[in-house]
């Protein structure tokens, strides 16, 4: 985390006080149905958070106008969580305790969706994560437990960097890795770690691990050290302002070489930051591309961008798939309490999801395709998809 854990602890400690109270409190008896839409709506990951939030509130539209769920409305409780992990525990909170929400939907940073989820366990109201994809999301890490409470609808990270490793390795034919990493992210580190482990085991060698910091401007002291080692490849799993910036970077210091990454790429800043230019020849993995010709697919874009006037990305595509999982959990549970969507969600099998169908497993993470993004000329080409 970037700031220090005391806020969030104080924030955890106020809710853990209040758990025996607000458990199952999330229920209501007006005429709609609250569902928290908990996202990075401003600060360092406000473009993945925006597009997450507008697809779960277009999700939440289409709901309504096919008649609610139970014979409610449902109103979407939009919150900042600020792209900071105690910011994510305050707006859980709130939306627990005060605003009575019986479910909570949204998150792409894993570090924010990890403070959340100790929200989530202590007031008993269930979490379905967006886009984190650290396992430490769903498995307490202490106690190797899943959190009864806390459930995601996209990939997680091993098997996200095993996906990179191996394209790397059996598409690009590449064996000589560097490998950048943001040190002040669950995300980056997690991701890294996952990649160089399916790296190595498939015969490939890391030449160095370097770290950085969000919020970092100047990468080209540890691009430089990079570029004496001549790598065949570099993996930077980050979030796109910083990426950008180190692969525009690195390209001005004549690093030729293809730049891959992971699911934290996938934002229209990153072309404006990186450049169309120094972005050829750089790949990255992804759940979604809007290159999927499924006709709900389709349908999905030409709906989104009939109601934002956006193409959507990735993350738009995963917050209307869980807003949808969860409504759907909702009908299912024929409840509003939120025990009964905790059971519900845990049941989920073969949702069909606008990013493929989608199981939720006994880790409570989903098992669903990832696909191969390469950028190309400022533009968002598919490469592939490959499933677990």
């Amino acid at each position: 985390m970037r700031k220090t854990n005391v806020k969030l602890v104080a924030v955890l400690t106020v809710v853990l006080l209040m758990a025996g109270v607000m458990a199952g409190c999330g229920g209501t008896a007006s005429n709609d149905i609250k569902i928290g839409v908990l996202n990075e709506m401003t600060g360092g990951n406000a473009t993945m958070g925006t597009s997450s939030a507008n697809g779960a509130r277009m999700a939440i539209k289409e709901a309504n106008a096919k008649g609610g769920v139970l014979g409610k409305q449902i109103t979407a409780v939009v919150a900042d969580n600020k792209s900071e992990p105690s910011e994510a525990a305050n707006a859980m909170t709130k939306l627990a305790t005060q605003d009575k929400v019986v479910a909570i939907t949204g998150m792409f940073a894993s570090s924010n969706a990890i403070a959340a989820s100790s929200v989530a366990e202590a007031t008993k109201v269930p979490l379905l994560a967006v886009g984190a994809t650290n396992p430490k999301v769903t498995v307490d890490e202490k106690t190797n437990k899943v959190k009864d409470y806390t459930f995601r609808v996209c990939f997680i990270d091993p098997f996200q960097g095993t996906v990179g490793a191996n394209f790397v390795l059996n598409s690009l034919n590449l064996k000589k890795a560097a490998i950048l990493v943001d040190n002040s992210s669950d995300y980056s580190k997690g991701l890294s770690t996952f990649f160089e482990e399916a790296f190595t085991k498939g015969g490939g060698v890391v030449l160095s691990k370097e770290a950085y910091l969000q919020k970092d401007q100047d990468f080209k002291t540890i691009l430089t050290k990079i570029k004496a080692l001549n790598p065949e490849v570099l993996y930077v799993p980050g979030y796109y302002e910083e990426v950008g910036k180190i692969v525009k970077q690195a390209r001005e210091l004549g690093i030729t070489v293809p730049i891959i990454g992971g699911d934290g790429w996938d934002s229209p800043k990153l072309i404006e930051i990186g450049t169309a230019a120094a972005l050829n020849n750089t790949y990255f993995t992804n759940h979604y591309s809007v290159d999927n010709t499924s006709p709900t697919s389709q349908a999905f874009v030409e709906a989104y961008k009939k109601e934002y006037g956006l193409v959507p990305d990735a993350l738009a595509v995963l917050g209307y798939d869980a807003a949808n999982l969860l409504i759907d959990a909702i009908k299912r549970a024929n409840s509003v309490e939120p025990a009964k969507i905790r059971e519900a969600l845990a049941a989920t099998k073969d949702f069909a999801a606008i990013t493929g169908a989608t199981t939720l497993n006994a880790t409570h993470d989903a098992e669903k395709n990832a696909v191969i993004i390469e950028m190309k000329d400022g533009k968002q080409v598919f490469k592939g998809a490959i499933k677990p």
